[in-house]
């Protein structure tokens, strides 16, 4: 298998077609790999692959996500639609540990946001979570302010100080994503 990094540009059109289909996302199908790479630019793409160039499992690193709280604004990194082509293989698991290690190594603050559900996944592969404290982040949409679909804050890497900003949303402390 092999861990690889790719930015938009690097991708191919099949590359491309292949995160698609694996993330499902109806709106996103018909996507062309030109608008792809324009829609995504200020990603990364941490894949891992067979021995075919298959890939076997896919998250995408968001560099572009800020949240206000307390009136200040604060960019991380985002770690979002993780997904494997196939499940209950150890795809899924060795790409998270695989590119937390990256995260590391290149001091890189990320977060992620999961679902309760989700929530023994990341569990076992050893990342900090926060739970229930994704609800204190809230998105502006044309309806006004609402909360985060997600439960949970993951903390794929981050200084002492960030995490305890994180810690310290809950009822009466929001985060505001616009």
């Amino acid at each position: 298998m092999n861990y690889q990094i790719k930015v938009p540009d690097e991708l191919t059109d099949y590359e491309t077609e292949h995160i698609l289909n694996l993330w499902e996302v109806p709106e996103w199908k018909e996507m062309t790999p030109a608008y792809f790479r324009n829609f995504f630019k200020d990603s990364e793409f941490h894949m891992l692959s067979g021995f075919g160039n298959e890939i076997l499992a896919v998250i995408r690193l968001n560099l572009n996500f800020t949240l206000e709280i307390s009136g200040k604004q604060y960019t991380f990194a985002e770690a979002v639609g993780l997904v494997s082509a196939r499940e209950k293989k150890g795809y899924g698991s060795q790409l998270v540990q695989l590119f937390q290690e990256n995260l590391i190594e290149r001091n890189t603050e990320a977060i992620g946001f999961c679902a309760t559900g989700l929530r023994p996944f990341y569990q076992k592969c050893n990342i900090e979570i926060l739970e229930n404290s994704a609800k204190a982040i809230l998105e502006n949409t044309k309806d006004g302010w609402i909360s985060s679909e997600d439960d949970d804050i993951l903390i794929f890497n981050a200084s002492g100080e960030t995490k305890e900003l994180l810690r310290e949303l809950g009822p009466g402390k929001n985060a505001y994503f616009n």
